[in-house]
């Protein structure tokens, strides 16, 4: 099944729900903070096993307590409900 990109409206609507998510460079974003590496690599590493669950992989970038989520379906050209479905995973874990 081939997911769709989703419209504009569609990923304002779903943004009221994913406290801390913004559209950054057309990818839903989010900047987490923790209070040091070993928190910060736990929440990966927890975060890790759903995303291979779910087989929808985010970009990240992690250096030290910080770490920087873009998500986007590259297959699809933009935002899907699958990157909904992992900000809100994401947003469970913390």
């Amino acid at each position: 099944m081939r997911l769709e990109k989703l419209s504009d409206e569609k990923i304002r609507t779903e943004l009221t729900g994913l406290d801390g998510w913004t559209i950054k460079d057309g990818k839903l974003h989010k900047d987490f903070v923790f209070d040091d590496f070993v928190e910060a690599f736990g929440f990966m590493s927890r975060a890790s096993l759903h995303i291979e669950r779910i087989n929808h992989h985010p970009e990240w970038f992690n250096v030290y307590n910080k770490l920087s989520v873009d998500l986007t379906t590259h297959d699809a050209g933009g935002i899907t409900q699958n990157d909904i479905a992992l900000a809100k995973i994401l947003n469970s874990l913390q």
